[in-house]
C-alpha cells in the first residue's frame, strides 16, 4: 500500500483541515481504491521468517498483528493527527479506553491527579475510584477558577485532567492558563475535547500535551460505532502511551475505523452547522426555562472566553427546570421529535436527564459537587430544521405547563 500522495505526510501536512478531512492519511492498494479499504484481519502473512523477526524488532516497517497495526485503523489515526495538529495519534475501542489508557499508560502508585470535578460520569469515576486502586491520588476542582488549579498542585502531580466544555455542565476551562500553568511545573495536561473536536477547538494551540476523545461522538456522528482516540507528540503515543496500549489490547476494530473515516469527512461541516442550530434552540429557550447553559449565548458566565477558544458553541446544551425530576421526565416523556438518549455528537436531536443516565453511578453526592442536580437536562441539538425542534421542544414544555 502507498498514501495517496506517493510521498510522505509533510505533503499532507500542508494542507488545509477541510482537504485533510476527506483525504488526509488515505492509503491505497493496488486496486487504486477511491474510498478507503476495509481491512478486516487480524493477522498478516510474511515472504519469510526473516521479514517477520525484522518487523517485531522494529528494523523493517510493515504490519506483525492487528492489535498493533492495521492498515484501515492506520488511516483514521494519521487523519485524526493531521486534523488535531498532532506529531501522532492512537485509536482506541472507545472513548473511555481512551480516557483510561491515557492516564493508566503515564501513571504509578504515588503519584498525584489535579481533576475538574465536573465530568462525564465515567471520567469522574476513574478520578474517584480506579486511579486510587493503584495507589494514584486525586484532587478535584472548580475548573473553571485559575487559582484553583495552582492550589491544588501537590510535589508529586504529574497530570492535570479535565473536559472543556464539562459534560453537562457546559463550563469551560482556560486553555491558555491552564496548559501554560502545567508546562511551569513540569505537569502534563490531559484534555477531552469530545464536546468541541478540533472542528471547533484545538487544544494544542493553547499548550495542551495530550487529547483525548469519544471519537463515538462528532467524529462518527451518525451513532454507528464505539470509537476513541488519543494524540499528542511521537515520544509520548510511541513510548509512553503504545506499550501500554500494545500489552492491555483496548483498540479499535478495523470496522469501526472505516466508519469514523467516514465520519471525519463532513465533520466540520456538521459541527459548525449543530453549533448554529444549538444556539438557535438555545436562544429560544432561554424564553421558556429558568436557566440554559450554552457557551456561545451571551448569558453564559464564561461568554468571552468561549469565543476566545472556540470557533462555536457546539451541538450540545444542558438547561435546568424548577420542578426537579418529576418535571424533567414529564418534559422528556412529551417529545415526539427529539428523542429520549444519551448519546452526543449525533445528527438527530436527543435529550436525556444526567442525574438518571450518565452520571447516575457516581452517586447524588458526587453529582452535587459536580452542579447536576435533578432539574438537569442535556440536550444534542442535531442537524433537523431547528425550527421543528424548536416546535417540539415548545410543545413539550406546554405540555408539562410551562
Amino acid at each position: 500500500m502507498k498514501r495517496t500522495t506517493g510521498q510522505d505526510r509533510s505533503i499532507t501536512r500542508q494542507w488545509r483541515p477541510a482537504t485533510q478531512a476527506v483525504r488526509g492519511g488515505t492509503w491505497r492498494s493496488e486496486m487504486g481504491e477511491t474510498s478507503e479499504a476495509l481491512f478486516l484481519t487480524s493477522g498478516y502473512t510474511y515472504d519469510t521468517a526473516e521479514t517477520v523477526a525484522a518487523r517485531f524488532a522494529g528494523e523493517e516497517d510493515g504490519m506483525t498483528y492487528s492489535r498493533l497495526q492495521n492498515p484501515t485503523v492506520a488511516m483514521l489515526e494519521e487523519r485524526i493527527a493531521l486534523l488535531e495538529g498532532a506529531e501522532a495519534c492512537r485509536t482506541q475501542a472507545s472513548g473511555m479506553a481512551a480516557m483510561t489508557t491515557a492516564l493508566l499508560c503515564q501513571l504509578s502508585a504515588g503519584d498525584h491527579v489535579v481533576a475538574a470535578k465536573a465530568a462525564f460520569g465515567s471520567c469522574r469515576w476513574l478520578v474517584d475510584n480506579l486511579l486510587p486502586r493503584f495507589g494514584i491520588t486525586g484532587t478535584t476542582i472548580d475548573a473553571a477558577d485559575n487559582a484553583a488549579w495552582e492550589a491544588a498542585i501537590q510535589p508529586n502531580t504529574k497530570v492535570f485532567f479535565f473536559e472543556t466544555p464539562a459534560n453537562p455542565t457546559m463550563g469551560l476551562v482556560d486553555l491558555e492558563f491552564v496548559c501554560n500553568l502545567a508546562k511551569k511545573h513540569g505537569i502534563v495536561t490531559v484534555i477531552d475535547n469530545a464536546f468541541a473536536t478540533c472542528a471547533l477547538q484545538r487544544p494544542l494551540e493553547f499548550g495542551a500535551d495530550v487529547i483525548a476523545y469519544s471519537a463515538t461522538k462528532l467524529m462518527d456522528g451518525q451513532g454507528r460505532v464505539l470509537a476513541g482516540a488519543v494524540c499528542g507528540s511521537t515520544d509520548f503515543i510511541d513510548n509512553v502511551l503504545l506499550p501500554f496500549q500494545r500489552n492491555t489490547g483496548p483498540n479499535l476494530a478495523p470496522f469501526n475505523a472505516w466508519v469514523v473515516l467516514k465520519g471525519l469527512e463532513t465533520l466540520d461541516m456538521r459541527a459548525m452547522r449543530q453549533g448554529e442550530n444549538a444556539l438557535k434552540v438555545a436562544s429560544f429557550l432561554e424564553t421558556r426555562v429558568p436557566r440554559v447553559l450554552y457557551p456561545f449565548l451571551e448569558s453564559h458566565p464564561q461568554y468571552e472566553l468561549a469565543k476566545k477558544q472556540m470557533k462555536a458553541g457546539g451541538p450540545i446544551l444542558s438547561l435546568e427546570l424548577d420542578g426537579g425530576r418529576a418535571e424533567a421526565h414529564g418534559l422528556l416523556n412529551a417529545l415526539a421529535l427529539v428523542d429520549i438518549s444519551n448519546n452526543i455528537g449525533d445528527s438527530r436531536s436527543l435529550m436525556c436527564h444526567p442525574a438518571s443516565t450518565t452520571h447516575h453511578g457516581v452517586g447524588a453526592e458526587t453529582r452535587a459537587d459536580m452542579g447536576i442536580g435533578e432539574n438537569m437536562l442535556r440536550l444534542n441539538v442535531g442537524l433537523e430544521d431547528p425550527e421543528d425542534v424548536i416546535e417540539d421542544l415548545d410543545q413539550a414544555l406546554r405540555a408539562i405547563g410551562l
